[in-house]
């Protein structure tokens, strides 16, 4: 508990502002939270997902990690190791949703995304934050926890798109949680697709971007 005297703890996610890229909100058909991976800023996701997706109709809002990384052990650790950073990462998502709500942007023309680490932030926050959003899309990415989480699931998502993908020898996301995911997206009522793509590259694939456009 904090004392009367204490200050609150900083979020040291939140010291650097999203970088805004694409149209203007008042005339963006949609808003993309894109969130970057590991050791990465936000300038790799602009250059692999912004830049080939073409979209000068979007708004993109992208969040920048403290030492460019938003928690500092495995997806798959203990959740206590990776507090609180994992916690501050999810504050860093919800400052960008509230303060867009706060401008009249609706969930339903939001769509979380990211990549790798990023992707499983967004994984993780949606499900701490069922709503209908216009899509969740986690490239190379998956819920968050140790083998034998449980997940709270008693959120509607009310038929929110929801693509998971990651590698059949992916280094760091298992193709297991990402079909685990997949389930506890489809029993909170999201429109699921997953695909385990061959190989072992970490990487964004051009097939990753496509299934992002295709739902912006």
């Amino acid at each position: 508990m904090i004392g009367r005297d204490q200050s609150p703890p900083v979020n040291p996610h939140l010291e650097r502002p999203p970088v805004e890229l694409g149209a203007p909100l008042t005339d963006a058909q949609a808003v993309v939270v894109l969130v970057h991976g590991r050791g990465q800023t936000p300038a790799y996701v602009r250059e692999h997902i912004v830049e080939p997706a073409g979209r000068n109709d979007v708004a993109w809002r992208l969040p920048h990690a403290a030492a460019d990384s938003w928690y500092p052990q495995s997806f798959l650790a203990p959740l206590g190791d990776n507090e609180p950073w994992l916690s501050h990462a999810l504050g860093a998502v919800d400052d960008i949703v509230r303060g867009l709500a706060d401008r009249g942007i609706e969930k339903r023309r939001l769509i979380l995304a990211g990549f790798s680490q990023g992707g499983c932030v967004v994984a993780e926050y949606a499900v701490r934050h069922p709503a209908r959003y216009g899509a969740v899309v986690a490239c190379t990415g998956a819920l968050i926890g140790p083998p034998g989480t449980t997940w709270d699931e008693s959120g509607d998502f009310d038929g929110t798109p929801v693509r998971l993908t990651t590698a059949e020898e992916d280094p760091w996301v298992a193709p297991w949680r990402v079909v685990e995911s997949a389930g506890v997206f489809e029993r909170m009522g999201g429109a699921v697709e997953h695909r385990i793509f061959p190989g072992g590259d970490h990487a964004v694939r051009a097939d990753e971007v496509a299934l992002l456009t295709a739902l912006l």
